[in-house]
């Protein structure tokens, strides 16, 4: 367990949802990454759609008072939480009224009231379970044969997260492949010539990649110098990266210091630019 951050000001937060929270979760955690020096105590309360289990969330936020973040759609359960958190004096706050408002007014129409309903099984749904099992069988160089069926092919040299990427990708119902890119190891034909699915470069700096690489090989108890942290060997897998990538006119994203959404949310924005013609 990672000691706290006795720097950091603690607080309880308290995240109480009527269907799997993940929504919640996500915008709580964009909230909170707004403050500096400030960590949050997370209490996360799932499926909580009956006055009893309301009344097991209420008594834990009496016993670890803080903010409270919901996302509920029946009116009765949401008046009694508003209701219990102003008897014990703590924030309350609903974080879709505001959107759901806006929604509303500019539609004319009234929301369902029904919770959990962005994760019915719809086409969507089972598009994403699809991408999912697309990307896990062509993750680092597997499934050649069927790579035009993708919609975005990563290539790169290692620890440039192509994996956790495109796992990223294929929870938006993104398929997505990749394939290392290996000094001395020629690039198989399959992929020099792909017609049908975008191919990104993902490239990074070679200080950060030994780094990283540097970092990997302790995690594996690995101190051995070896070519793989070499920095003069690095800069050629680079170099020859970048003349691969320029060879074919892929585009390239650097992900020296992106997050994993950060890399996700350019991909995206190239497949958009990609399906957008030309005015």
């Amino acid at each position: 367990m990672i000691a706290p951050d006795d720097s950091k000001s603690f607080f309880h937060l308290h995240l109480v949802s009527d269907s799997t929270g993940e929504t919640l979760n996500a915008v709580a955690k964009a909230a909170v990454a707004q403050f500096e020096m400030v960590h949050p105590i997370e209490h996360i309360y799932a499926l909580v759609r009956g006055p009893r289990q309301l009344d097991r969330v209420v008594r834990q936020i009496e016993a670890a008072p803080g903010i409270v973040m919901f996302t509920m759609v029946s009116d009765k359960l949401r008046r009694e939480l508003e209701a219990r958190c102003r008897e014990l004096q703590v924030p309350c706050i609903a974080v879709l009224d505001p959107v759901m408002q806006v929604l509303g007014a500019y539609l004319g129409t009234e929301r369902t009231h029904k919770p959990g309903s962005q994760h019915t099984l719809d086409a969507d749904y089972f598009g994403r379970i699809d991408a999912l099992n697309y990307t896990m069988a062509h993750d680092d160089g597997q499934g050649l044969d069927n790579l035009e069926e993708a919609d975005v092919v990563l290539v790169g040299v290692s620890r440039t997260s192509k994996t956790p990427t495109c796992m990223y990708l294929a929870n938006r119902g993104v398929k997505a492949a990749n394939y290392p890119l290996v000094p001395q190891i020629p690039v198989p034909n399959e992929i020099e010539t792909l017609k049908a699915p975008l191919v990104v470069g993902l490239l990074a700096s070679p200080e950060r990649l030994m780094q990283i690489r540097r970092q990997r090989l302790l995690s594996l108890k690995e101190d051995t110098q070896t070519e793989y942290v070499d920095l003069d060997r690095i800069r050629e897998e680079v170099t020859a990266a970048r003349r691969l990538c320029a060879r074919h006119g892929w585009p390239t994203i650097d992900v020296s210091r992106r997050s994993i959404e950060e890399t996700a949310a350019a991909i995206l924005n190239l497949v958009t630019e990609r399906k957008t013609p030309a005015v």
